[in-house]
C-alpha cells in the first residue's frame, strides 16, 4: 500500500502535465470529424446529381486544376450522392502519409476544394493540425516522446490508483463514498471524493487507451511492433508484385514524384469494377496506381466504422486479373484486435457515440489530473511544497515482493523504455529528497 501510493504520487506530479495535454487535445480528436464537416462543408459536400461523371473526366478537370510538377498517387470516388471525389496527388514539400487533394463533383465537375489531407483517415487540415498536436505538439519527432511518456504512465498510474482504489474499499465503512463523492465533504476530503469517483469509472477506458496509444509510440511502438512479427500478428496486406517483364501498358513512364509512376486516368474506372466485382463492396474505398513499374494496382476499403471494412484487391493493369486479395474477415486473430483497438482509440469504430465516449473519457482524465495537483496543493504544509506519502515501505516488505516487484520492473523497462528511464528519474528525486529530509533532521 505504501509503496503503491508512492509510485502513484510521484508519476501523477511528475507526468500529469503530459496526461493532461494529451487528455485535452485527444478530446478534440475525438469530435475533430465534426468540426472538420462543419469547415469543409463547401469542399465534402454538393447537391446530390442523377448523372456523374467517370472517375477518368474527374481526374482529368483534377490534373488540370493542379497543373503540372504532381503525380497522381490515389483515388476516393466519391462514397454517397452528395458527396465529392478526392483526387490526390504527390507531390515535392509535401510531409510523411501526406497528399494534394483535389475535391471534385462528380455531378457537375466543379472543383469544390483543394486541400493537403492526411493518411488514412484523409484527415484535412484542422484535423490534422489536432492530430499532431496530440501526437507530437508539433515538434516533430522528438516531441513524440512526449506522448509515449503519457500513454505509458497512463497505465501504469491508473493500474496503481485502481489498485489503492480495491484496498480503500475493502477498508472503508462508506463504500459509495468511494463510487460517488459525498456533497457533505469539504476541503481536501471532497477533492479525494471526485478524485476516487471519477477514477474508477475512467480507469478501464484509461488503460486501453495507455495499451493502443503505446503502439503509435517511438520506443515502446517499436518493440510491439516487432513482438506482432515475431508471433505473426501483422496486418497482412495485399501483394502487388507482379510476375514477368511487370510493365504496365496503362502506365506513361514521365517523370514521378515520391517513386510513383503516372498513371493513365482510364484504368481507375475499370480497376474499380473489378475490384467491385471480387470483394470491395462499401462506397469508402480508395484505388492507388502502381507505386513503381511492375506493380499493380490497389484497390482498398477504407471504412474503420463497425463492422469494419478493410478487404482490398491488388489488380494487374496489364491484363486486369486479380492477383492477390485479402479479406478482413480472414485476418488473425491479433490483427483483428489491433485494427478495432486503433479504429476505438480514434473514435471511428462506433462513429458519433464512439466519438463522444472518448470525450467523456478524455475529461475524466484530465479532471483525474486537475483534482490529484489540487489535492496536492492542499496537503502542502504552511510553507514549501505537500510531501509524498511517508517512506519505509521497501524495507517493511518481504524478500519475495521485492524480488517480484524488480522483475516486473525490469520486464516493463524493457519493453517501455522511457517508463524505465524516467522510472529512475522518480527514485532519483527520491534519494534526493530523502538525504534533504535527513541533513534538516540532523541540524
Amino acid at each position: 500500500m505504501p509503496l503503491l501510493m508512492r509510485l502513484h504520487f510521484f508519476a501523477g506530479i511528475l507526468v500529469g502535465p503530459f496526461i493532461l495535454v494529451a487528455a485535452i487535445s485527444g478530446g478534440l480528436y475525438a469530435i475533430a470529424p465534426q468540426i472538420e464537416r462543419a469547415v469543409y462543408a463547401d469542399a465534402l459536400e454538393v447537391p446530390a446529381s442523377d448523372t456523374q461523371l467517370t472517375l477518368a473526366e474527374q481526374i482529368e478537370i483534377a490534373e488540370g486544376e493542379i497543373g503540372d510538377g504532381a503525380t497522381l498517387s490515389a483515388v476516393r470516388p466519391a462514397p454517397e450522392p452528395g458527396a465529392t471525389t478526392r483526387v490526390m496527388f504527390a507531390q515535392e514539400g509535401l510531409g510523411a502519409s501526406e497528399s494534394r487533394a483535389i475535391f471534385v463533383d462528380p455531378g457537375s465537375g466543379a472543383v469544390m476544394g483543394d486541400m493537403t489531407v492526411y493518411g488514412t483517415s484523409g484527415a484535412l487540415p484542422v484535423r490534422t493540425w489536432i492530430s499532431q498536436l496530440h501526437r507530437h505538439l508539433h515538434l516533430g519527432e522528438p516531441g513524440r516522446l512526449y506522448s509515449e511518456l503519457a500513454a505509458s504512465w497512463l497505465g501504469i498510474v491508473a493500474a496503481a490508483g485502481g489498485a489503492l482504489w480495491i484496498v480503500r474499499l475493502v477498508r472503508a465503512r462508506r463504500r459509495r463514498d468511494l463510487v460517488r463523492p459525498n456533497p457533505k465533504h469539504r476541503g481536501y476530503r471532497r477533492l479525494f471524493g471526485w478524485h476516487a469517483s471519477i477514477g474508477i469509472w475512467v480507469l478501464v477506458g484509461a488503460l486501453f487507451l495507455s495499451a493502443t496509444g503505446i503502439t503509435w509510440s517511438t520506443c515502446a511502438g517499436a518493440n510491439v511492433s516487432d513482438l506482432r512479427a515475431a508471433l505473426s500478428w501483422q496486418t497482412p496486406s495485399a501483394s502487388t508484385s507482379l510476375t514477368g517483364d511487370g510493365a504496365d501498358p496503362h502506365a506513361h513512364h514521365g517523370g514521378a514524384a515520391h517513386g510513383s509512376v503516372s498513371a493513365n486516368p482510364g484504368t481507375f474506372d475499370g480497376v474499380l469494377a473489378i475490384a467491385q466485382r471480387e470483394n470491395v463492396d462499401t462506397g469508402l474505398v480508395e484505388i492507388r496506381p502502381p507505386a513503381a513499374e511492375g506493380e499493380a494496382w490497389v484497390v482498398q476499403e477504407v471504412q474503420r466504422s463497425f463492422p469494419t471494412e478493410v478487404d482490398e484487391v491488388a489488380i494487374d493493369g496489364r491484363t486486369m486479373r486479380v492477383v492477390d486479395r485479402v479479406d478482413f474477415d480472414d485476418f488473425p486473430l491479433m490483427a483483428k484486435l489491433a485494427r478495432w483497438g486503433v479504429d476505438l482509440h480514434m473514435g471511428s469504430m462506433f462513429g458519433l457515440a464512439n466519438q463522444i465516449a472518448l470525450l467523456l473519457l478524455a475529461a475524466g482524465i484530465a479532471a483525474m489530473v486537475v483534482l490529484g495537483y489540487a489535492m496536492w496543493w492542499r496537503r502542502r504544509p504552511t510553507h514549501g511544497l505537500a510531501s509524498p506519502p511517508a517512506r519505509g515501505a521497501v524495507r517493511a516488505a518481504p524478500w519475495w515482493g521485492i524480488a517480484a516487484v524488480a522483475i516486473v520492473a525490469v520486464v516493463v523497462g524493457l519493453f517501455l523504455p522511457l517508463v524505465g528511464w524516467t522510472l529512475v528519474g522518480f527514485l532519483a528525486v527520491d534519494t534526493v529528497l530523502a538525504l534533504v529530509a535527513r541533513r534538516r533532521t540532523r541540524a
